[in-house]
């Protein structure tokens, strides 16, 4: 097993608005896409293209003190315990005071041993997210939370672990993971599809607690293989 602490974290991001959008980004992105369909389809998707998404909701989970940490864009607040999820505690502020406060909470300086990140496709999508959209506020990334792929012992990605690091063809969900390892699925009234709707009909808390039940599930599914299959890859034990 690890020495280090195993972090959780996963993320929520609000796209812009396709009227928002400048122009010549809009042609660019319609022009990407194969068919009709996917074409129309962009419009509602503006989340998963670098850059044109707001970072609203940080759900981190400590999984071996099993408890977890809301990061949650607002007026600001300080952190206080949040009866939504239980052990869990919730910090409020703008975009950039979340994402400050998430980079200094991944790599506390000089404050004991390095974390270890855990997540599912954080590789694909938080990781690049995170950096990208600091970076864009002007915001210094405390750590790269896309490192070396097949060493584990920094950033273990559990959807490219079940995924054999590509050599597995077909990918499949967190909520198919955990139906398959016993662990309580975190579907619930949103889903990530619907994060931007939700966030401009007001239901913040609702994302918030989306965003952290996700954590709390990839730190069960994590724990389910920590002593089976993690070990087979380097750094995994």
């Amino acid at each position: 097993m690890s020495s280090a602490p195993n972090l959780v974290y996963d993320i929520e991001v609000a796209g812009l608005p396709w009227e928002e959008v400048d122009e010549i980004t809009r042609g660019y992105l319609m022009n990407k896409q194969r068919d009709d369909a996917a074409r129309e389809s962009v419009r509602e998707r503006t989340a998963l293209f670098p850059g044109l998404g707001k970072v609203i909701a940080i759900g981190m989970w400590l999984v071996d003190e099993e408890r977890g940490m809301l990061l949650l864009e607002g007026d600001e607040e300080p952190e206080q315990v949040w009866e939504k999820v239980s052990h869990s505690k919730i910090e409020r502020g703008s975009e950039a005071q979340i994402l400050r406060r998430f980079w200094e909470l991944v790599d506390p300086s000089g404050k004991g041993k390095r974390t270890r990140l855990v997540t599912f496709n954080g590789r694909g999508y938080d990781g690049p997210v995170l950096m990208t959209r600091s970076a864009q506020l002007g915001i210094a990334p405390s750590r790269n939370l896309v490192p070396y792929r097949y060493d584990l012992s920094d950033h273990c990605d559990l959807f490219d672990v079940l995924g054999y690091q590509g050599a597995s063809r077909d990918r499949f969900s967190l909520d198919y993971w955990c139906r398959r390892f016993d662990v309580e699925s975190p579907k619930g009234s949103i889903d990530g599809s619907q994060v931007a709707k939700a966030y401009r009909a007001g239901r913040i808390e609702d994302i918030g607690e989306y965003c952290l039940r996700d954590v709390r599930a990839t730190s069960q599914l994590f724990q389910r293989l920590e002593g089976t299959l993690l070990p087979l890859f380097k750094g995994g034990s």
